[in-house]
């Protein structure tokens, strides 16, 4: 395993209807690749950066298309272990009026199998930055314990540890402990990454301010709006870019796509404006399309 960035988490195989119309009605289904963390290194290696996936996947053919689609985008999967004992994870997509719904089948799934022994398999040395979410400490007390124990690593190593909050309520047992941890894990991030209505929800903060003042970061924090934009809270200062109109076809995973838009600038040395810049366009890109991760074309590479 190697690379300028490693991202270790969850991907499942997605199941949506073909025609987009809601699972209830439609004839045909199709089966695509899908998960926070993997979306985040296959966008980073669009962005030339060298970037590493790090999970667990069963031993089954779920697994091994996952492994092999995310790998065929520039991505190093060395560090993905097949489970013969636990299935792959896999969730359904149920487009309606009122926006897409998800439905998880993960509970016992490979991924949520994986420990704080499984930080002995990450080798950091030369890493940049090492990317993590708030989706991975909620599939179970092994996962969490991971990711703590990855953190502590890091920080050892002077590896940039980016945290996206990523709250999925689902996932948790209640949102008083969802809030306790994520909050916990965001203020030993150098960037952490939180939508406004997620710091609302858990937080009861309910503007980017009173998400600064409530998780008091040690790092820089960057607090996305859907569609009235990003405000970054750093060295720099305070940085807001709006974000551009787009038509949106489905919101799913361009919040991951942003978080690789403002790493892949922050890996070039970018400034905060040409990082959220860059965030909002690879939001965008996602928006406009059914797809977590969507290619760039060439003229769109930085």
């Amino acid at each position: 395993m190697s690379g300028t960035a490693v991202c270790l988490g969850e991907t499942m195989a997605q199941v949506a209807p073909a025609d987009g119309a809601g699972l209830e009605h439609s004839r045909e289904l199709r089966l695509a690749v899908a998960g926070a963390e993997s979306t985040v290194a296959q966008y980073l290696a669009d962005l030339g950066h060298r970037a590493s996936w790090v999970s667990r996947v069963g031993d089954d053919p779920f697994g091994r298309r996952i492994v092999a689609e995310v790998a065929s985008r520039g991505v190093d999967v060395s560090g993905v272990r097949a489970d013969a004992d636990a299935p792959t994870g896999v969730y359904f997509k149920d487009p309606g009026p009122d926006g897409t719904r998800v439905h998880y089948y993960r509970a016992g799934s490979a991924a949520s199998r994986m420990g704080p022994g499984d930080a002995d398999r990450v080798d950091l040395t030369g890493v940049r930055l090492l990317h993590l979410t708030g989706i991975t400490p909620a599939l179970s007390e092994g996962c969490a314990a991971l990711v703590r124990a990855l953190m502590e690593r890091a920080a050892d190593t002077g590896t940039i540890i980016s945290f996206d909050v990523n709250y999925r309520a689902a996932l948790w047992s209640s949102k008083g402990v969802a809030a306790d941890e994520l909050c916990g894990l965001a203020r030993r991030a150098d960037v952490v990454f939180v939508g406004r209505d997620e710091g609302e929800d858990l937080w009861g903060a309910p503007t980017a301010e009173d998400i600064r003042d409530h998780l008091a970061p040690r790092g820089t924090l960057v607090v996305k709006d859907g569609p009235v934009g990003a405000v970054e809270f750093g060295a720099e200062g305070r940085e807001f870019v709006a974000a551009p109109v787009v038509e949106v076809v489905e919101a799913v995973g361009a919040g991951d796509a942003f978080a690789a838009g403002y790493l892949g600038a922050l890996l070039n040395g970018a400034a905060a404006r040409e990082r959220l810049t860059l965030g909002h366009r690879l939001a965008g890109r996602t928006l406009r399309s059914i797809e977590d991760y969507v290619p760039a074309a060439r003229e769109e590479r930085c």
